[in-house]
């Protein structure tokens, strides 16, 4: 995709997030997004066959932006609860920081048909492998239990941190996100730690 391409279709999908955060996913028309996006209807099909792909693909580009920024911060980390905590800031931070995009992937995704959710479910995949990765890597440098099940553990606290931005949400905003992690974060290590 050429750079103008890139730009329009980021275009196209930073209007669709407003639109289905501000109408709903079932309630967003095509036409919405494409006033939105200050493009023609025409245009919006020509980077995606319907309202489904674009919300799917929104999902994927801004989860796979998520993934490449936990990556990036984990570069320096060896240290498995450093990793957990660095990982929950930039959840937490990224979704803070844009209520429109965390309205999303926290609201309208769950009242997705199961087609659209086994999509989706691949653009998480790497986000619970990432987990998966760091908690293994805390049990084989001892940090961690070994008993530990690692695949749980992921599951755990990925739903955990999953229920904070959605009480966030529900409750208006009304306190900051961030101050959240580390109080999620220690709750979480204290079972974690090996002692």
């Amino acid at each position: 995709m050429t750079s103008r391409k890139k730009e329009k279709y980021n275009q196209i999908l930073n209007a669709a997030v407003h639109v289905f955060a501000e109408n709903g996913y079932h309630k967003s028309q095509v036409s919405k997004i494409a006033k939105a996006a200050n493009v023609a209807d025409g245009t919006i099909y020509l980077y995606f066959k319907n309202k489904e792909d674009i919300l799917i693909s929104l999902f994927r580009e801004k989860l796979g932006e998520l993934v490449g920024k936990f990556h990036t911060s984990l570069e320096h980390i060896s240290n498995a609860e450093e990793a957990i905590h660095s990982i929950c800031h930039i959840h937490f931070s990224e979704l803070e920081a844009n209520p429109a995009f965390a309205y999303v992937t926290q609201i309208e995704l769950r009242q997705s048909n199961m087609e659209m959710r086994v999509e989706i479910g691949q653009a998480v995949k790497p986000y619970i492998q990432l987990l998966e990765n760091t908690i293994v890597k805390g049990i084989e440098a001892g940090q961690f239990r070994k008993e530990l099940d690692p695949k749980l553990i992921r599951l755990l606290l990925f739903g955990a941190m999953d229920e904070v931005v959605t009480s966030w949400l529900i409750s208006g905003q009304k306190y900051s996100l961030s101050e959240q992690v580390d109080p999620t974060v220690e709750f979480f290590l204290k079972g974690l730690r090996a002692d």
